[in-house]
């Protein structure tokens, strides 16, 4: 067993949400096998009273600085964010209050102590138009379509911006991820998960009198387990605070991006699910080809294809979960 002085602690924000849960299981299931890693996480409205997640108001610069002096994180995965597009057009202000002020302070202060802090961010900082993806990570003009979108690219260069310049161990590095699915604690926390429900209550309401429901089948989207997610967050951390270790971190990229190869339209998410739950012909959701209604407040993007040059290049393992075998096994139907 390590010795304890040798562990490293990791602290993940938003360690309640979709994501935030698997990185800590990811962190946990590494921390058996070599017990080099001491877990910690954040939480706010979901926070329980033990141990492993502590209540923080990221909003709050004092309660930041305490908590960051008492963890002592060597390294903090940062994926705590308003992350829903029309939800971010309700709230503006408040999203921009934590997806870039809160992850500004937050990256201040980890470039004070020397923490490395990997900010989880999205694909949709592109514009996501026809004919432009795969997108590399070191794109310069992208051109987010939506609120949600420049939020996060503002919180990206929040963070860089406050580690330019600094000397010492300390390095912020943002890692792009695009729509996620896992195990939901509700299906509302996944845009993917939700479309089980969808599928369910359209069959239900095709068999009654009730009406049809229109699902995009134009913009391309890429699910990507957390899982996965989880594990390449961890092989970050490993591999960047081995490099600022041996004084050797000029060469690490600032940006790095990681998806599925995965290839689905909401429709097309849809119609999976339905064979998966024995439904094949789902007659109660209709595929809409239109595109973005120009008169939405939130625009989509059509094609955010991430590509995973810069993780590849550094020797970390972007393989993913088959999208339709994890399905099955979540929902106990093997089918062929």
């Amino acid at each position: 067993m390590a010795d304890e002085t040798n562990k490293k602690t990791v602290l993940v924000t938003g360690a309640t949400g979709l994501l935030g849960r698997q990185v800590i299981r990811a962190f946990n299931f590494y921390a058996q096998d070599s017990s080099e890693w001491i877990v910690k996480g954040t939480g706010f409205s979901r926070a329980n009273t033990g141990d492993e997640i502590i209540k923080l108001d990221l909003t709050d610069a004092r309660q930041v600085e305490r908590v960051l002096d008492e963890v002592k994180p060597d390294v903090i995965v940062h994926c705590a964010a308003n992350r829903f597009p029309d939800k971010v057009d309700q709230d503006p202000e408040g999203t921009k209050g934590i997806n870039v002020e809160a992850s500004r302070g937050l990256a201040q202060r980890c470039a004070e102590l020397s923490t490395l802090l990997i900010y989880i961010s999205t694909d949709y900082v592109f514009s996501g138009k026809p004919g432009e993806a795969p997108y590399e990570a070191d794109v310069k003009n992208t051109g987010p379509t939506n609120l949600y979108g420049q939020t996060k690219l503002d919180g990206e260069r929040a963070v860089l911006d406050e580690f330019k310049g600094k000397t010492g161990g300390g390095f912020g590095v943002v890692l792009r991820v695009p729509v996620l699915y896992g195990s939901a604690e509700q299906p509302g926390e996944s845009a993917v998960n939700v479309l089980m429900e969808t599928v369910r209550k359209a069959a239900a309401a095709a068999e009654g009198t009730g009406g049809k429901v229109k699902m995009d089948h134009w913009a391309l989207r890429y699910p990507t387990n957390t899982e996965d997610v989880g594990r390449v967050c961890h092989d970050v951390a490993v591999h960047y605070l081995s490099a600022l270790a041996d004084g050797d971190a000029n060469y690490l990229p600032k940006v790095l991006q990681f998806s599925s190869e995965d290839r689905y339209t909401k429709y097309e998410i849809c119609q999976v699910f339905g064979e998966i739950m024995g439904m094949p012909q789902i007659t109660g959701i209709e595929p809409n080809t239109e595109g973005n209604d120009p008169n939405a407040s939130v625009q989509r993007p059509y094609d955010c294809h991430l590509s995973t040059r810069a993780l590849k290049d550094l020797g970390i393992d972007v393989s993913t979960q088959d999208f339709v075998g994890w399905w099955r096994r979540e929902i106990r139907a093997f089918r062929k």
